[in-house]
């Protein structure tokens, strides 16, 4: 194992001892595809799955695999008006899985996220019987504060150049505090989970996401 190895899995473990003191679930993949694995193995199949904006599932394979899989996906993209994508995003409220990332996690193992819809942060704190999330180390940071200065100057300028979304972070590549067409409406810090286990989070070591 390699230093920068070496370094990722104490990383990893420091988080996972966060975590499962906040009553969530832990575990380290230093690969993608071994972060794909282990999500399969967590899931059931027959389980009815959704996610909301998260590119880290997608770069992993995580969604292509699922999708050629026995499982029941609640898909929003796939749909063909506005109102049955709405319709599908509320079903997903009720799934046996929710799955995404989180814009940041800290080294204590709190999660931070910001939403622009708000329809994923939602689904984090209350209603999927489980929500499993897949998280690159390169998204961990020493607090809260430092989590959402991360998300609003990392993160999103460039989801709002992949969403085309004519922000001031989008024109200059840091955050302009801006109010309107924002993608930054909520902000959620995930301290602690009341049902034990119901947050899962797979920390993977290779960069991936936003």
């Amino acid at each position: 194992m390699t230093p920068k190895e070496s370094y990722k899995a104490k990383l990893a473990e420091k988080i996972i001892s966060g975590l499962e003191k906040r009553n969530m679930e832990g575990y380290y993949c230093p690969t993608a595809s071994e972060a794909v694995a282990k999500a399969l193995e967590i899931i059931p199949e027959g389980s009815e799955i959704s996610w909301g904006g998260s590119e880290t599932i997608k770069e992993a394979g995580l969604v292509d695999a699922l999708k050629g899989g026995s499982y029941k996906i609640l898909d929003r993209d796939i749909a063909d008006t506005p109102e049955e994508r709405e319709k599908i995003m509320q079903k997903a409220m009720f799934a046996d899985f929710f799955l995404g990332s989180s814009n940041a996690i800290t080294y204590d193992g709190e999660l931070v996220n910001i939403d622009g819809m708000g329809n994923r942060v939602s689904a984090y704190i209350y209603g999927p019987k489980n929500v499993l999330l897949l998280v690159s180390l390169n998204k961990a940071v020493s607090s809260a504060d430092d989590g959402i200065s991360r998300v609003r100057n990392a993160a999103a300028p460039p989801n709002t150049m992949r969403l085309g979304i004519d922000t001031p972070c989008a024109h200059t590549g840091v955050c302009g505090n801006c109010l309107g067409n924002t993608i930054c409406c909520q902000i959620v810090i995930t301290r602690y989970s009341r049902i034990k286990g119901r947050i899962k989070v797979i920390l993977i070591g290779e960069d991936m996401g936003f």
